[in-house]
This record gives structure tokens, C-alpha cells and sequence, in this order.
């Protein structure tokens, strides 16, 4: 008689746990959407490369939910986008799933083997350079095709001197805001009782250390001049 009782006691909790986790990730989905919005407000990298901060919001939810959520919300968001906003079809969906999804699953992959702010940090930093080496890849065999360049006259020169730092600066901005935000966000989002305590990270439950805030700064500071640089501001 106890055992089916238990049962019964510990069923009802998981479809509340699947309700909290599906209204978080819509929730961030629907974040990440409003920011890629605010992200086409800034001057465009050589006539048609974005700087966009959306991979903040849906790499956060990646650091709580997983990879996997990472990819989800990568594929929502860009779709609702392409038929939205986006003038670069079913390729630009593409490339922006691909690029996402290289950034967060990689950086959230790594915390989630190394759940500590070190592991975060590194983890965002293999981010970014996975990143930069898919789009790399990707920007050589699409880009010719969606936007009607010459591969080895045009493509193949700005792969260097163009695609290479907008990634990097692209993925070190979004990389700096993750840092900063993350705790933050987190501490909200357990507090609205959408997190569940054993996603909170095991390491630093208090306030941001001040050597730790003050890094994050100096990052963001660095990357957003670099940004800055690079769409022709500075």
C-alpha cells in the first residue's frame, strides 16, 4: 500500500516541473526574439553582416536547461524571423541556427561538465571560437549563393580580413553580457518559481564577486569599442 502512495505523491510533480521548464524556454524564446528586433537597429558590418545579441539570451537558457534548449529556441526563433523580418529566406534561417547553435550548445556543453564560473568562462570562450570557424566554413560555401557574390573574387578575400573578427567580436560581446547577466537572471527567474533550485549553479549562490564583475566589464567594454570598430562608428 506505501509504494503505490508514493507514486502517486511524486507523479504530479513532474508535469509541473515540464510546465515551469516549457513556459521558461517560451518565455526566452520570446526575449531573444524582441533582442534580435533591437539588434537590427545597429549598423550593419560590411552592408550585410548583423551584430546580433540574441545568442545572449538563448545561451543563458542553455546554462539552465541545457543544449538542447539551446537549439529549440535557436530554430523558434529564427524561423518566426524569417517569415517576420528577414529579406534572406530559408539560407538565412540556416545560417542563423548554425551559428547559434555553434556559440550556445558548445558553451553550454562545457558548463555543464564543469558547472563553475571557470567552466562558463571557458566554455563561452570555445563558444566563440566555434563560432567563428563554422561560420567561417558556412560563410564560404553560402554567402556566394544567397547574396550573389563571386566565391574565390569576393567571398574568399573577406574570410580573413571581415567574417573572422565579426565572429570573434560577435561572439566575445554576447560571451560578456552572458557573464553579466546570467546571475542576475537566474536569481529572477527562481524567485518567479520558473527555476527549479537544482538548476541554480553550484558555484558563487551569492552576489557576483567583484573581481569576477569587474572582468566581465572590462570584457564588454573591450568588445563592444571592437564592435564599435568594426561597423564603422569609431
Amino acid at each position: 500500500m506505501s509504494e503505490p502512495n508514493a507514486n502517486a505523491i511524486k507523479t504530479p510533480s513532474r508535469p509541473a516541473t515540464n510546465v515551469r521548464t516549457i513556459t521558461s524556454l517560451a518565455m526566452l524564446a520570446a526575449i531573444a526574439y524582441v533582442v534580435m528586433l533591437l539588434s537590427k537597429m545597429l549598423p550593419q558590418v560590411s552592408g550585410f553582416l548583423q551584430m546580433d545579441l540574441k545568442d545572449t539570451v538563448i545561451c543563458i537558457g542553455a546554462f539552465l536547461f541545457g543544449p538542447l534548449s539551446a537549439a529549440v529556441i535557436s530554430i523558434v526563433v529564427a524561423v518566426v524571423e524569417m517569415f517576420t523580418v528577414s529579406d534572406t529566406g530559408p539560407i538565412g534561417c540556416i545560417m542563423n541556427v548554425l551559428a547559434t547553435c555553434a556559440f550556445c550548445c558548445t558553451a553550454a556543453f562545457v558548463y555543464k561538465k564543469f558547472h563553475t564560473r571557470k567552466g562558463a568562462v571557458i566554455g563561452l570562450a570555445l563558444g566563440t571560437v566555434c563560432l567563428t570557424v563554422v561560420m567561417l566554413l558556412w560563410n564560404y560555401l553560402i554567402t556566394p549563393i544567397y547574396m550573389g557574390m563571386d566565391r574565390e573574387e569576393i567571398v574568399v578575400p573577406m574570410l580573413i580580413p571581415v567574417f573572422l573578427p565579426f565572429n570573434l567580436v560577435k561572439g566575445g560581446l554576447n560571451m560578456a553580457l552572458i557573464l553579466l547577466l546570467y546571475k542576475p537572471v537566474v536569481t529572477a527567474l527562481r524567485k518567479a518559481r520558473l527555476v527549479p533550485e537544482s538548476h541554480a549553479p553550484v558555484e558563487g549562490k551569492g552576489k557576483l564577486s567583484a573581481g569576477f564583475l569587474l572582468f566581465s566589464l572590462a570584457l564588454l567594454a573591450t568588445f563592444v569599442v571592437l564592435a564599435l570598430v568594426l561597423m564603422g562608428i569609431l
